[in-house]
């Protein structure tokens, strides 16, 4: 008797058909390489069919004619010259936080943090960026290394629903083995609550250069934001099970909003202070919303 072969996974197990159509629209979008490789005329990786259009410098005696802003010209009476975005092999690190940790919340911040990354790796693969994938708990547990085209798609889905979340985290290990591996210029982006109880300055300090673009992405959930407990209550950390008792009142919960208003506003100022982008998310917001309008304003996507 002949075992069925399991059905092969699919990235529509995480994203809406509908919405994974108007990713074909987007792609990565490198902040360092848009600063130090405008140059004359390019054609576009991503639609290869015409100059993509990057900034505008003033116009030089000398400079090629065919290459002024004329609709520019027209409303400041000044001559600007279009600059155009050097062809560039994009590196994208996605590094993804599969912690115990990360399974707290409804909906829970690991789904969300998946169909995230599924989104992002999905812009990667079909515009030809180079995408390593890292899902990490005590380091690196899984990893897509180095893929490049749409082929790519089945094993970042078979990797995204198979991978468990479950054990603690050692996100300084992870950074270390990402950053080691690290090769090109382009973008890393991090994906987690950021509750480690070993703190995140070290760790990122890793994987701030002067190639890569850093973006946080931090996932809390509903519950974490503003939690709704009363009472006298056994708290159990789901990653070391160390267990705390306490009492809940109203000022108790006034004292833990405030703490994760200002633990939060220390990771962005460390961020902000790095050259890093720093977004936060509640796992309840809308993957669609934050893909398609907020990632395209923070300029992670173009």
């Amino acid at each position: 008797m002949t075992t069925p072969k399991p059905t092969p996974r699919k990235l529509t197990d995480l994203l809406d058909a509908k919405f994974m159509a108007r990713l074909d629209s987007l792609d990565v979008l490198s902040r360092k390489i848009l600063q130090g490789k405008l140059q004359g005329e390019r054609r576009s990786k991503r639609r290869g069919q015409s100059v993509e259009f990057a900034d505008h410098r003033a116009y030089v005696v000398g400079d090629d004619l065919r290459f002024v802003d004329w609709n520019v010209y027209g409303r400041l009476d000044q001559l600007f010259l279009k600059l155009f975005l050097e062809e560039q092999d994009l590196t994208v690190h996605l590094l993804v936080d599969t912690s115990a940790s990360m399974g707290v919340g409804e909906p829970s911040k690991d789904r969300f943090a998946r169909r995230l990354t599924a989104a992002l790796g999905y812009i990667s693969l079909v515009n030809n960026n180079r995408l390593t994938v890292s899902l990490f708990g005590d380091g690196v547990r899984a990893q897509l290394a180095n893929a490049r085209g749409r082929s790519y798609l089945p094993q970042l889905a078979e990797m995204l629903l198979t991978t468990e979340c479950d054990g603690f985290s050692d996100f300084e290990k992870a950074c270390r083995d990402v950053a080691a591996g690290r090769f090109g210029s382009g973008v890393t982006i991090v994906v987690s609550d950021f509750l480690f109880k070993q703190g995140y300055e070290n760790a990122l300090r890793r994987l701030i250069g002067a190639r890569y673009d850093l973006y946080v992405i931090q996932v809390l959930s509903p519950q974490e934001i503003s939690p709704e407990l009363a009472g006298d209550l056994k708290l159990l950390d789901i990653e070391d099970a160390d267990m705390a008792e306490i009492t809940v009142s109203s000022s108790l919960i006034r004292y833990y909003k405030r703490n994760l208003a200002a633990y939060c506003k220390e990771l962005s100022d460390f961020c902000t202070q790095r050259g890093a982008v720093y977004v936060r998310a509640n796992s309840a917001d809308s993957i669609e919303s934050l893909v398609l309008n907020y990632l395209r304003r923070v300029q992670l996507l173009r």
